[in-house]
């Protein structure tokens, strides 16, 4: 996954850079920190890739897929919050 910044300022003259940056975002496992999911655009596709164990697997979905799937996991998000609050 690759990241453009452009950083511009001002100091008598006008220079531009381009700062780019190569680097892989994983969601580590809060039980086991070796295992993760980690989340790429693959012709079209997202691709979630992870490590469970020694087993690696990936899931592929289409957009509205996709959509479908941050929906349902938001709304369960929300029922733990829900959950604690009540207990709290």
């Amino acid at each position: 996954m690759e990241f453009y910044f452009l950083l511009t300022y001002s100091l008598l003259e006008l220079k531009t850079f381009i700062i780019m940056a190569n680097f892989e975002l994983k969601f580590l496992d809060c039980k086991v920190s070796k295992d993760y999911i980690s989340v790429e655009v693959v012709d079209s596709l997202i691709c979630i890739f992870g490590k469970d164990g020694f087993n690696f697997f990936e899931i592929d979905m289409d957009k509205s897929t996709a959509i479908k799937f941050a929906k349902t996991l938001r709304t369960e998000i929300n029922k733990i919050t829900e959950r604690e609050v009540c207990l709290g």
